[in-house]
């Protein structure tokens, strides 16, 4: 046995610990995504080394065949998960196992211990996949060395998940990582070959790196056997690959165990060779409005080669809830986030890349507009940002858009505004809106009495952004857009008032100026009453009443 040494004991960070009673506790019927998790953390450790052995290849310690390597030992009941992977010293060890660094693990916990249960679609958005082998495992070993430290710098972390684990020394020959089940002992079936096998196949066969698994062989000598197809996906023709296997690899790249929504593989030949694969979620995660200054999206390849994780350069903040894949030829192979900013290629990428997304809302807007409805209600917000920040691609953006009206009065927001504007009257050139702070609110507001009573439709907004959003959306299809409750309303008239009867009005308005004084800009009368004797209005540029509160 190797000399372990330096042993020290610690206690889990309270997020660890509360991840770990919720996961042991409410993932049992899921309990075989522990190995997707682990086969999925050694992928990115083998690509993470393949991306810093092209500065330094000596850190490949002259062994540059990478591999996931899954072995059993029956009698002890020991699962074992090895990678040649880029490894962890102790410190990272210490960081990447013992805490959670991530912002938004309270919210989530706050929300997912509400009723004592975790949603196991929860698992990878948080970072939290290791501790799934806690469902399985009555204890966890993990031996790791980082690539380019001496073997004396090895590492060795244990625990049983009650709440503390042990961190010692160890030497290790090799780099890489290695995970070591002690299954409980009601786990058996995940020491058999063909389970194994099955469960790679169904959920990591698009690796790639290959994934040995040893068994038995020839005079029964165990031998190692590749149980997986070892290659990257988006790099097959698309014809080649099947809705299941884009779907197997959309739960791999997003941690998601939900199906996608839909999705758009698309290889670019030309001035730029490159290949995206582009998915949309079927759910948003808890924590979507609180992303966007978290580094969310899509992988970076170039020629195959894993680059960076979520990288914001390829995707704008209003479309951070898409997952993919950008695979280039033609960037530099040691290209950083800092040198992305100012790579003229990947601009380029990135405008084909927002197109190519909007264009897949689009598809299935008009193709699947049931489906998209379940988009909307899942990431409409977050698209409305989109019609601020992104001018080039507003009216597209606002296409995509879908409002509440008073058409029906639902509160389902179904309307485009290509219908608003079918449904306009022959003398009507303005799209009319009213935002408040639910529906409603938006509903009977008393602004909207004289367009009731005309049969104009308006637009009822109701979701926080609407207002920032409509302070910039100003026009569409060349139509004005503009809110009920702000500045003068001129609408055809209907019945014109008497000579007399304006001077009346004048003699009011004068009266009830004097009483308000400062309180108010203007006494002027409305055409927006027809019930209500008075409200109040609006600058064009002021900020909603409900905002202000």
């Amino acid at each position: 046995m190797s000399e372990t040494q330096h042993a020290e004991t610690h206690a889990f960070q309270a997020e660890v610990r509360e991840v770990l009673k919720l996961m042991v506790h409410s993932l049992y019927s899921n309990k075989e995504i522990f190995l997707r998790e682990l086969i999925s953390n050694a992928s990115d450790a083998c690509d993470k080394l393949r991306f810093e052995a092209l500065k330094d290849d000596a850190l490949l310690e002259g062994d540059s065949e990478f591999r996931i390597e899954i072995e059993v030992d029956e009698d002890q009941r020991r699962l074992i998960v090895r990678d040649n992977g880029i490894g962890m010293n102790r410190e990272e060890v210490a960081e990447n196992i013992g805490t959670i660094a991530r912002s938004g693990t309270r919210r989530f916990l706050d929300q997912a211990s509400k009723d004592g249960n975790l949603d196991h679609k929860l698992i990878g958005q948080f970072g939290v996949g290791f501790y799934s082998a806690f469902i399985v495992a009555e204890e966890v070993t993990v031996l790791s060395r980082r690539a380019g430290d001496t073997p004396e710098q090895g590492v060795r972390w244990t625990s049983d998940g009650a709440g503390e684990y042990q961190l010692a020394d160890e030497p290790r020959k090799h780099h890489g990582t290695e995970v070591i089940l002690r299954l409980k002992e009601d786990e058996s079936e995940f020491l058999q070959a063909w389970t194994l096998r099955q469960l790679i196949g169904r959920y990591s066969d698009h690796i790639g790196f290959p994934i040995r698994l040893k068994e038995e062989g020839e005079d029964d000598k165990p031998e190692w056997k590749t149980v997986n197809q070892a290659s990257a996906l988006w790099t097959l023709p698309k014809a080649e690959i099947s809705d299941d296997d884009y779907q197997a690899f959309y739960k791999h790249l997003s941690h998601d165990m939900d199906d996608a929504l839909c999705w758009a593989h698309n290889h670019v030949e030309g001035m730029q060779n490159y290949t995206s694969l582009l998915y949309v979620p079927a759910k948003a995660p808890l924590d979507l409005m609180l992303q966007r200054d978290e580094r969310r999206g899509l992988r970076l390849y170039v020629r195959r080669v894993f680059i960076m994780d979520a990288a914001e350069q390829l995707l704008p903040h209003y479309l951070r809830f898409m997952r993919g894949v950008v695979d280039s030829d033609d960037l530099p192979l040691n290209v950083s986030r800092e040198l992305l900013q100012e790579n003229d290629q990947l601009r380029k990428i990135r405008a084909a890349v927002v197109k190519r997304s909007l264009d897949l809302l689009s598809r299935v807007a008009e193709q699947e507009p049931e489906q998209y409805i379940a988009f909307w209600d899942e990431f409409g917000a977050v698209l409305k940002e989109g019609v601020v920040e992104d001018m080039g691609n507003r009216e597209k953006i606002a296409g995509l858009l879908r409002f509440a009206s008073t058409h029906d009065g639902e509160t389902t927001q179904r309307t485009r505004l290509a219908d608003y504007i079918e449904r306009m009257q022959d003398d009507q050139d303005t799209i009319w809106y009213v935002t408040a702070e639910n529906h409603r609110a938006a509903l009977n507001s008393p602004h909207l009495e004289v367009f009731r009573k005309q049969g104009i439709e308006v637009l009822l907004l109701s979701d926080r952004i609407d207002e920032w959003m409509m302070g910039y959306f100003t026009e569409f299809d060349g139509k004005p857009l503009r809110s009920v409750a702000k500045g003068e309303v001129s609408l055809p008239k209907k019945d014109q008032a008497d000579e007399k009867e304006s001077e009346e009005k004048n003699e009011t308005l004068e009266r009830v100026a004097a009483v308000l004084g400062e309180a108010v800009t203007e006494v002027r009368a409305s055409q927006r009453l027809t019930e209500s004797a008075s409200c109040l209005v609006l600058g064009e540029q002021d900020m909603a009443l409900h905002l202000r509160r």
